[in-house]
């Protein structure tokens, strides 16, 4: 069956089969309804709560495609988060439009600023990423503190609420954000010659050098990317809560992010990739927590219910391992007739 081989094929049994759970044990699971001219509902919730998971994930992946990892992108949504509420805090009208605009690109420049460090670091030091990104990662977090003084900075600003809770023809923006950003990155890499030249040099990089594909430029690039659309994943988040926390947000998602870019097909060696799988990967990811919720696991073991099911996947994911279950025994040799004397 060549279908099986198909890595995105076992995600999507599996998101079904979750769904399928939440359907037994929660009648009304699918239920959408329309309220003031907005979806809600499970399925929704489930969207909204995806979408900074995917925006982290979609740059994520790009970083791994040419063979390094991003641990920052936690830290680089708390600190997004952070200097947009600062500078929305001391606004004499927090519901001033330009204001916020102004807050917004503010803190997608820090972001794009703290990108650029990693991709310095990376390509130009040559540090090995896990490295580059982990020092942004504990000082990311550090920034982020100093930028709230420590404190959670809350601000009651309509606007800026519009990015994590606002709707726009019925849909949630922050999927529609997602989405966006999904689609645009999947024209890039896909339509363009911009992917493949990002599988080469996750592929080999020696030998994308020496074809002459600026490795370097590509590399700091890619760094850029997944900081923004960390920064971006950031402002839904505080803009969800209405609040900057610069020790929780974004706490332990560039796990998520990681999780979600191997669940969809992307190899951690670099080279190949998917953004399709990707996004898949986030939602299945989300899903998990909800049907945890739905059918009744304890919040305690939710995690392990999570590690579980992503063990399970991961197998069913295996060449080697669907191989060695499926393998057919041996035939046994047909014993040889004694010749008489």
């Amino acid at each position: 069956m060549t279908f099986l081989k198909n890595r995105l094929v076992w995600p999507v049994a599996m998101l079904a089969l979750l769904l399928l759970c939440a359907l037994i044990f929660s009648d009304g699971f699918f239920d959408i309804r329309i309220q003031d001219g907005h979806l809600f509902g499970t399925p929704i919730n489930i969207l909204r709560a995806s979408a900074p998971l995917v925006l982290v994930a979609v740059g994520m992946t790009l970083v791994i495609s040419t063979g390094g990892i991003d641990l920052s992108v936690g830290s680089v949504m708390a600190v997004s988060g952070a200097m947009a509420c600062l500078i929305i805090g001391d606004l004499a009208n927090q519901n001033s439009v330009g204001g916020v605009t102004l807050a917004v690109v503010a803190a997608i420049a820090l972001s794009l600023v703290l990108g650029l460090w990693n991709g310095f670091l990376v390509a130009v030091l040559g540090i090995q990423p896990i490295i580059a990104t982990l020092i942004l990662m504990v000082a990311g977090r550090g920034l982020a503190q100093l930028i709230t003084s420590g404190q959670i900075i809350n601000v009651q600003s309509s606007p800026y609420k519009v990015i994590g809770t606002g709707f726009v023809l019925g849909l949630p923006v922050s999927v529609l954000i997602a989405v966006a950003v999904l689609v645009i990155a999947a024209l890039l890499t896909r339509r363009t010659a911009l992917g493949l030249l990002l599988e080469s040099v996750g592929g080999s990089p020696v030998a994308s050098r020496l074809a002459g594909i600026q490795a370097r430029r590509l590399t700091i690039m890619v760094y850029v990317v997944s900081a923004a659309c960390a920064g971006i994943a950031g402002l839904i988040y505080s803009s969800n809560v209405s609040s900057a926390d610069g020790n929780n947000a974004g706490n332990l998602i560039e796990l998520d992010a990681i999780l979600a870019v191997v669940i969809g097909g992307t190899a951690l060696t670099g080279g190949r990739f998917s953004l399709a799988g990707t996004a898949l990967g986030a939602i299945l990811i989300a899903t998990l927590d909800t049907t945890a919720q739905a059918v009744g696991i304890p919040p305690e073991t939710t995690l392990v219910f999570k590690a579980v099911v992503v063990v399970v996947l991961c197998l069913a994911q295996s060449p080697a391992f669907r191989a060695r279950l499926f393998r057919r025994p041996a035939a046994r040799p047909a014993a040889r007739a004694e010749v008489p004397a």
